[in-house]
Order: C-alpha cells, then structure tokens, then sequence
C-alpha cells in the first residue's frame, strides 16, 4: 500500500507511534473481528495511501508542510469522482482528523459522504484524490453538524502548488489539494453536500456516535493509528 520509502530515525518512528497511541487511551467500545475487513477499514486504508502519496510527492510536501502550525483538520477523499455531459455530477467518501490544538495529536477518523449536482456545458470525467486543510475553528465546527456545503459559511479555496507559490495570504478558512487523472481542468468542491455517514462511523466503533464525540475521544478503533501516523509525517 505505502507509494514509497521514509527514511525515519528509529527514535522518531518510535515517538510518533507513541503520540498516534495517545489517540486511542480513550474510552474503547468492543470492535469486532469482522470490522477489520469492513469497508470503513478499506476506506481507512485508502486515507492512509493517499496521504502517504501526497508525502511522497515533493510538491504537494512542501505546500503542506507551509501549513503546519496553522493546520486544525485534515479532511481526506481518496476516490472523488466527478463526471459530466450537460448534466454533471460528483461524489466520494472522505475521513475527517482533528489536531488538538495543546498536544498536537489526531483523532480517530469521523465518515462523511460527498455529493453534487450541476448543470453545464463541462464534459469528462475524473478521479481524484483530495486533501482540505481546515485552518480554522469556524472551518472544524462546520464538520460538527448534521450536513453542509463545501465553501458556503466557511471560505474555501485551491490550495497553491510548485516552486514560489505560498499559501501565505489566502484567508480561506479550508484549502483544498489534489492529485488526479482525468479530462476536467481543476478541482471543484465548493457546493458539494457534506454529510455525516453515520452508519459508518456506527460501524467502526461499535456504536452510534456524533462527530464530536468521535473527534474528542468518546470512542476509538486502534487500526486507524497508522493514518494518525501518516498525517503527522505530512506536515513535518
């Protein structure tokens, strides 16, 4: 699964697992066997690869990287497809991880569904996979509710790229990165519907749980530690 090698200093591999540990000295529900080969696991998984992709690409590296010390979420699409002929279309399924702001852990993932509709002269289709930085509380909070759209009350934009750009500027409360193939030009999310997939987040810890409650420790599944490493490489 892993795109490439990390050279990482025994010490410092070790001390990461340790901080991602921390994640889950919670208040565990029993998971059973089978959830190791559920689809919530698989698109765990799929997080876990794409954010190792994005550590392996220079680029996307060091645009990330930039964003250390203001970064409060990350939310992850490893598959967004999008579609179109007049009438378009696009959907996915992302994981949401939550820094806390005084220890500087993640949280256990929280599932969301991604979906739109538009009407257009656009035609194509792709594949990406996306990485939205959330750089406020305003942009966190949004995640916490039962359903919204991707750039209304909290700003979103591209995130920039490639040698001499900088994210430095943009006050976007969210920005957004991607990798993908396809015939679109772009990435388009604002106005896509983000909804809690609360049958997934049951699924994976063993029983009903709000975002909020998942993000500060309520519940906890220990087979999402490697994402919770993956990311802390990110931005380092």
């Amino acid at each position: 699964m892993t795109s490439s090698v990390m050279l990482v200093s025994p010490g410092k591999r070790v001390a990461g697992i340790v901080g991602c540990a921390l994640c889950v000295l919670i208040i565990l529900v029993p998971v059973s066997a089978s959830a190791a080969n559920s689809p919530q696991q698989e698109l765990v998984d799929q997080a876990e690869a794409t954010v190792e992709a994005f550590t392996a690409d220079a680029g996307m590296k060091e645009a990330l990287r930039e964003l250390a010390p203001e970064v409060r979420a990350v939310f992850i699409l490893p598959d967004f497809f999008r579609w179109g002929f007049l009438v378009g279309g696009a959907s996915g399924k992302g994981l949401l991880i939550v820094r806390d702001e005084k220890t500087g852990q993640w949280s256990q993932p929280v599932f969301y569904n991604v979906a739109s509709m538009n009407i257009g002269a656009q035609v194509g289709a792709d594949v990406s996979e996306i990485i939205v930085v959330v750089r406020s509380k305003k942009g966190v909070e949004q995640f916490y509710s039962s359903g919204f759209k991707l750039g209304a009350g909290a700003g979103l934009a591209a995130g920039p790229t490639g040698t001499g750009t900088s994210a430095y500027g943009l006050n976007a409360d969210m920005l957004a990165y991607a990798r993908k193939k396809g015939l679109f030009a772009g990435v388009a999310l604002g106005g896509a519907v983000v909804t809690v997939a609360e049958s997934a987040n049951g699924g994976y810890y063993g029983r009903s749980a709000t975002p909020r409650e998942i993000v500060e420790g309520g519940v906890g599944n220990p087979r999402s530690l490697e994402l919770c490493h993956a990311t802390r490489n990110l931005f380092e």
